[in-house]
Parts: structure tokens; C-alpha cells; sequence
């Protein structure tokens, strides 16, 4: 199989969703927006660059906290749609104190 030229398909808005996931572990720390600028500069910087859409800022993970993330390896989906940003997380990747943003478990009865 020949290598493919990656796209990213952004949304309406201009963003993509990025899973950041613990290239040590496997684990799945939590997600995130990116448009093309934010990707830009994680692949420059070799830090987690993201687009918050509340403050409509960029931002360096763990630049205030201390939770950082070093770039590992970032590819796209198969439809182009999602990116998956592998990390060397320093800390807690969510904002909670927790590590991962995926602590809450859901049953069939907490879905409306």
C-alpha cells in the first residue's frame, strides 16, 4: 500500500475535533479542537495547540497548568474528519484534576 497525502476535512466553523490520546498507555485523555492554524503550530511547536471555542483563543496545553502535552505523532482519520494527537502528557489531561476527561461512566437509563 503507497502512502497517502493527508487532508483534514474541517467542519462549517473551520475546526476539526482532536482526540489527544497517551502515547505511553494507549489511553484516551480527551478531546479537543483544532483548525489549521492550531495544527500548524503543534506540528512547529511539538506542543498541544488548540482552538477553544469559548474564549476563541488558541491554546498551549498545560501553559498556565502545568499539564502539558508533548507531540508525540498526529495523523487523520480515514474520512479526514478527526485527528488523533498522540502525547507525552505531563499531569492531568482534564481540567478537573483528573487524567483523563473520561472518568464518568453512562448507562442506557442516563441517556434521554
Amino acid at each position: 500500500m503507497s502512502p497517502m497525502t493527508a487532508t483534514i476535512r474541517y467542519n462549517a466553523d473551520g475546526l476539526v475535533p482532536a482526540v489527544a490520546q497517551d502515547a505511553a498507555t494507549g489511553e484516551v485523555l480527551m478531546l479537543a479542537w483544532m483548525d489549521a492554524e492550531a495544527v500548524r503550530r503543534t506540528l512547529a511547536t511539538g506542543k498541544a495547540t488548540y482552538w477553544s471555542r469559548s474564549r476563541q483563543a488558541y491554546w498551549v496545553k498545560g501553559e498556565t497548568s502545568g499539564h502539558t502535552q508533548e507531540l508525540v505523532s498526529m495523523a487523520v482519520d480515514c474520512d479526514g474528519d478527526t485527528l488523533l494527537v498522540t502525547v507525552n502528557q505531563t499531569g492531568a489531561a482534564c481540567h478537573t484534576g483528573n487524567r483523563t476527561c473520561f472518568f464518568t461512566p453512562l448507562a442506557l437509563e442516563d441517556v434521554e
